[in-house]
This record gives C-alpha cells, sequence and structure tokens, in this order.
C-alpha cells in the first residue's frame, strides 16, 4: 500500500472538529438550533463541518430530512443505496452509520459486507439487484445506458429514480465533505473500511 493510501485509511485529527457554542456566530447558533430542533436532535456527522457554512446547512439539512424521514423508496433500499454512495467515497463515518441501519432496515449482512469488501454481492433480491446496478453503473460511468434506466423506471417509476439517484447523490456530497474534514466514525470506533485497489473508468 502507498505512503498515500496508507494515510488515507489511518486516523487522522480532525481538520473541522465540533465549534464551541460559545465560539459560534449568531447565524452558526442559530443553523445549529435549527437542525438541533428537527428529527435529527443534535449537530453530529457532516454538519459539524457544514456548520462553517451555516446557511449552506440549513439547505443541505432539509434535503437530508426528505431524503431519511420523507423519502417514499423503502428503507432497505435508501440505506443500500447510502452504502453504495459510501463505499465508493471510502467514507468512514458515513459507512460506520448507514452500515447499521441498512442492517436495521432489513438488509442481508452478507451483502453489505461484500459493498465494504469492494464486490459484487451474491443473493441479492430482484429489487436490490436493480438498486447496485443502476447506482454501481452511475458512479463508474457517470451515466446509465438506455438498458438500465429503462429496467429502472419499469420497476421505481420517474419520480423513484430521481429520489434513488438524489439519495446516493446526497451522502456523495456528505462523503466529500468528511473526507475534507477528517470526521472520524462515531463512538472512537476503528476505521470500518479498508482501502480498496484503484479501479479503472470504463471509456
Amino acid at each position: 500500500m502507498s505512503n498515500a493510501m496508507e494515510a488515507r485509511f489511518t486516523v487522522a485529527p480532525e481538520r473541522m472538529p465540533a465549534i464551541p457554542r460559545e465560539k459560534m456566530t449568531d447565524e452558526q447558533r442559530k443553523a445549529a438550533d435549527e437542525l438541533a430542533a428537527g428529527p435529527r436532535g443534535e449537530v453530529k456527522g457532516p454538519f459539524i463541518a457544514f456548520l462553517r457554512s451555516p446557511e449552506l446547512m440549513r439547505r443541505v439539512q432539509k434535503v437530508g430530512e426528505y431524503i431519511r424521514f420523507v423519502c417514499p423508496i423503502d428503507k432497505r433500499l435508501g440505506e443500500f443505496a447510502a452504502i453504495i454512495g459510501a463505499r465508493a467515497w471510502s467514507q468512514q463515518f458515513e459507512w460506520w452509520a448507514h452500515y447499521r441501519q441498512a442492517l436495521e432496515a432489513g438488509l442481508k449482512k452478507e451483502i453489505a459486507d461484500a459493498v465494504a469488501e469492494g464486490r459484487r454481492p451474491d443473493g441479492m433480491a430482484d429489487d436490490e439487484t436493480l438498486v447496485y446496478d443502476t447506482l454501481t453503473e452511475l458512479i463508474d460511468t457517470k451515466g446509465l445506458s438506455d438498458t438500465t434506466y429503462a429496467r429502472a423506471v419499469a420497476k421505481f417509476g420517474e419520480q423513484g429514480l430521481i429520489d434513488l439517484i438524489a439519495v446516493v447523490g446526497y451522502y456523495t456530497m456528505l462523503a466529500m465533505v468528511m473526507n475534507v474534514a477528517r470526521t472520524a466514525p462515531g463512538g472512537g470506533t476503528p476505521l470500518p473500511l479498508v482501502a480498496l485497489p484503484v479501479r479503472a473508468v470504463p471509456l
């Protein structure tokens, strides 16, 4: 493993730790209070870093509320999409949080573990196979073939496909922020993901 890859998967000091309340600006306090008053109950995870831009945090967390608490996609499939995005960005906090939620929502542990290992899971249900194929194709090729698009719309409808794309897009954005901020997994746990070989993107 290269030194750069080792550094990426070694616990490092967080670049954007929690801001003590007494050091927050008025706008940061308002944004933090608004988030804490919602279903999350506190400022944690990616929102610790997002608080550096409080108006952006307000808007992002509203998207997250839809995706986590309102979106009609089956919770099992939504959490599957979340861990696919987390694995694509090797985002440790995101994986730590959503791996547990995926299992609680009914995703088989063997499927989640295969995603963690960077391989195609065996034994997926038909809807899980379609979610996996759609999102991995989108991540790898930056688009969808006509065949995959047609399959996804036939199964989930246009709204369902847009919502599914939004789930992985939302968690991709959070992953980028947390990778830069070096947001650690909760509870001081060891890093749950290991480095994967760099995969060539099809041209």
